[in-house]
């Protein structure tokens, strides 16, 4: 009979992040988001951190030859996958005006696209693939390499610059009917003047010659929150033309931006009012997990490591009964408290109700670290009767979620907001508008603006007149359950004890 120290050594759940995920493909769930994005009713993936929105990409990205609705469709990174994101050398030129970063998100697409044609078709004198080869050079945006980086680099170099015609072998004629290329015979003092080329018209000559060879582009950018870090000032009118860029796009039949981007970044990017933002909202879907979604995350991940299973004897079960064999029926004995999933989900969620995978997979992750030692201690075999990973573990995994979460994501995302999450470390969990003022040092009539911003971070939730501290960061800002002093609780679930 195995113990449960060997099948815990045999239970792999992966990386909660995407990027660092060998085995995503195996178990990734396709949800409605990826549908819709695939079916090409959605062009912009909006989510919260660890979401999924780059889980989505990466399939995409891996299996977009295989799905049969993209037959002809080619997806196209317009980002580095790994590294520091290149977009933080636009952000270090300084800041631009908002057109001049329309100009080149398109000189960027126009030449990614571009090259990547030039670079996998053949193409014959006189073709519309061969004026894309010229018009690419006399701009100096052509490239033979392969990947973002040098395409990028020369995009960045032409800025103030960009779409002037600077070709010292062809010069160039803009008609009604679209270019025409004449080989320069001399050189003088005009030729040095630049001409400026009709930014429209050279993304059009693009569109043509993927009509021509039968093909259809997605371009797609990902890491757009990490792209303008430390360079608050350049982010917004940046992504701003960005959102207008893929408006301007629409009208090209074969090139279709696609977005991954952070939900609390394009509510800052769009604050203010957006033109035409109703059509954007129209085409952008955010990402939201239901626990069943989530359950079935979890099982598939816990199903592919077949040894465990094996050693488990779960390897015939359903989700339920997987789950069933693996944890305990409930984390805190008691006819009032919650099952153990249900404890689970009201640990991993934000004060928005928001419940990242992110924060199940390491919960559940901690949760079999912390178990493993207690087998060292104490080893246990396998009888068919007790729970794989017992209530103690996952307590202590929740402390350890609750520490890690605290310092990867609220105070990393916080920003100007640090001071004031600070202040609530060591205090009560629930409040109202009064005892906010008195923690906060301000007035009571201010503190519905002061607290704005801890909302929008998850920082709190609104429980009737209330507010709470959600448990996913209790410990980690060492706060404590209760109310604070002159608040009256609202009655709820007792699934928040803990």
């Amino acid at each position: 009979m195995p113990t449960t120290r060997e099948a815990l050594r045999e239970l792999n759940l992966g990386s909660s992040v995407a990027e660092f995920d060998q085995q995503l493909e195996m178990y990734f769930v396709e949800t409605q988001p990826f549908l819709d994005l695939i079916d090409g009713r959605r062009d912009i993936i909006a989510g919260d951190k660890g979401t999924g929105k780059t889980a989505i990409f990466k399939i995409l990205h891996r299996r977009y030859s295989s799905i049969p609705q993209l037959r002809n469709t080619i997806v196209v990174p317009a980002f580095n996958l790994s590294g520091n994101p290149i977009f933080q050398q636009l952000a270090e030129r300084g800041i631009l005006d908002e057109p001049e970063y329309n100009r080149f998100w398109k000189a960027y697409i126009l030449s990614i696209v571009g090259n990547w044609l030039l670079r996998t078709n053949k193409y014959k004198p006189r073709s519309k693939l061969h004026a894309l080869d010229i018009l690419l050079r006399g701009l100096e945006l052509r490239s033979d390499a392969d990947g973002v980086k040098t395409v990028f680099d020369k995009v960045v170099a032409r800025i103030g610059y960009l779409f002037d015609w600077k070709s010292m072998e062809f010069a160039i004629n803009v008609t009604e009917s679209g270019y025409s290329f004449t080989p320069k015979v001399e050189l003088g003092k005009s030729d040095n003047v630049s001409v400026k080329v009709p930014i429209e018209r050279c993304l059009s000559l693009l569109d043509d010659c993927l009509r021509e060879v039968g093909k259809k582009v997605w371009v797609a950018l990902d890491r757009l929150d990490e792209s303008f870090e430390g360079f608050p000032e350049a982010e917004i009118p940046a992504l701003r033309a960005l959102l207008r860029t893929y408006l301007d796009l629409e009208e090209f039949e074969n090139i279709t931006v696609k977005l991954f981007i952070r939900r609390d970044l394009f509510s800052r990017v769009v604050k203010g009012g957006f033109v035409n933002l109703t059509h954007i909202n129209a085409r952008k879907i955010e990402l939201r997990w239901d626990e069943d979604d989530l359950k079935t995350l979890l099982c598939r991940r816990i199903k592919q490591n077949e040894t465990f299973c094996r050693f488990v004897g779960c390897h015939r079960d359903d989700n339920d009964g997987i789950f069933a064999r693996v944890f305990p029926t409930q984390v805190d004995q008691g006819t009032r408290k919650p099952a153990t999933w249900a404890w689970m989900m009201s640990r991993i969620s934000d004060g928005n109700g928001v419940k990242p995978p992110r924060n199940l997979i390491d919960l559940v992750s901690f949760a079999r670290e912390a178990q493993l030692r207690r087998e060292d201690r104490s080893p246990r075999e396998i009888d068919g009767n007790n729970e794989i990973i017992e209530a103690d573990s996952l307590r202590m995994a929740l402390t350890q979620l609750s520490e890690t979460r605290v310092t990867d994501t609220l105070l990393a995302e916080a920003k100007g907001e640090v001071p004031l999450i600070e202040k609530f470390r060591r205090s009560k969990a629930e409040h109202n508008q009064s005892s906010l003022a008195r923690l906060l040092s301000v007035k009571k009539d201010s503190v519905i603006d002061k607290i704005r911003p801890l909302i929008h971070l998850g920082l709190l939730g609104e429980v009737g007149s209330n507010y709470k501290v959600p448990i996913l960061y209790r410990s980690g800002l060492e706060i404590t359950q209760g109310k604070a002093a002159g608040v009256t609780a609202v009655q709820e679930a007792d699934n928040d004890d803990e």
